[in-house]
């Protein structure tokens, strides 16, 4: 009853707690935040620590930082790495959704990965209600993808969504609100980045950091040949000599590059296929498959990924929001939250 009272004060929220970004909606207000998912702090000389800076912020000081500052993701591969950082992030990101820091406490409902362990599930609860929570709902991310695509999961119908996020990549068959079969795979965002960084240092001789790597897959990065193939200039250091230098990057190169977390991430969608109830399979193939997050914007992966499962593949509209948003409606209609999001 004193929970439902505080309930009464409070904006509930839904966290999108992402590897490389997490996202904020207060109910009622749409999405307030959308930074990295960066925490910069900084140690005095007894070792004491404290927040100097959360976000995009944090991200700026990322290789950039003196010896008594560390700015550390606190998220890796989906999951909770360092618990004591995330719950620092959480409760800022808390805060600064509420514009205060009150007595009353939300009720959050967050997205995590497919196939957390129960260890990591309540590693997830426990930094929320730590970080001011009252009430902790989770929602796994393909269901969360689906919702915020659009796509009519409560009807008795097969739908497919792959989430392409940072940390890792979320495919799921929806049908009747639920999960019928899903996978994840530690294949994503972050790990096409450090396949570009691999890339470049073997075929190169050139280091470069992950924000490069990074920038490098945004504005050159495709899955497929293109017609005029696109080309930018990159600046590292030289691993053999040691001296900075540049050198003309293509597409091409890129492709190269991605090849092979690319089949990674098909080969898990065709397990999902192969395992797909054949009533379900039959409406995957007249609905085909979307795709979400943000490795979804990646040049030409719709046509990449048809070519090779013969199946229709379209992008979602706002890929980069959309498991957020499937988040945010879950938190809206409590038929969809009791479905789908549970409490540990």
């Amino acid at each position: 009853m004193f929970k439902r009272v505080l309930g009464m004060f409070s904006n509930d929220l839904a966290i999108d707690l992402g590897t490389a970004n997490t996202l904020v909606l207060v109910k009622g207000q749409g999405i307030c935040i959308n930074e990295p998912s960066v925490v910069a702090i900084q140690y005095d000389k007894h070792g004491q620590q404290r927040i100097l800076a959360v976000g995009q912020e944090a991200k700026n000081m990322v290789g950039k930082t003196p010896g008594n500052i560390k700015a550390i993701r606190p998220m890796k591969d989906g999951v909770i790495a360092d618990f004591e950082v995330t719950e620092m992030m959480i409760r800022y990101f808390i805060e600064k959704a509420h514009k205060r820091k009150g007595f009353f406490s939300p009720r959050i409902i967050i997205c995590v990965p497919y196939g957390l362990t129960q260890v990591e599930r309540r590693a997830v609860k426990d930094s929320a209600e730590n970080a001011g929570a009252r009430y902790v709902y989770l929602i796994e991310e393909p269901m969360a993808a689906a919702i915020g695509a659009g796509l009519p999961v409560k009807d008795p119908n097969g739908n497919l969504v792959v989430d392409i996020g940072g940390g890792t990549t979320e495919i799921g068959v929806t049908s009747l609100g639920g999960l019928v079969q899903s996978k994840s795979i530690r294949v994503a965002g972050d790990s096409i980045d450090q396949a570009i960084v691999d890339y470049l240092k073997k075929n190169f001789n050139l280091l470069i950091g992950d924000r490069i790597a990074e920038e490098l897959k945004i504005e050159i990065g495709t899955a497929i040949p293109l017609e005029e193939e696109l080309k930018t200039t990159v600046r590292g250091r030289d691993q053999i000599e040691g001296s900075l230098t540049s050198i003309e990057i293509t597409s091409e190169h890129i492709r190269e590059a991605i090849q092979n977390s690319l089949k990674e991430i098909v080969d898990a969608l065709q397990s999902v296929l192969e395992q797909t109830p054949p009533e379900l399979a039959g409406d995957i193939v007249e609905n085909g498959i979307v795709l979400t997050g943000g490795g979804a914007l990646i040049r030409g992966l719709d046509k990449y990924i048809s070519d090779i499962v013969k199946l229709p593949v379209y992008i979602a509209e706002d890929p980069l929001l959309a498991v957020a948003k499937g988040t945010g409606i879950a938190l809206d209609e409590l038929d969809i939250l009791q479905q789908t999001a549970y409490e540990d």
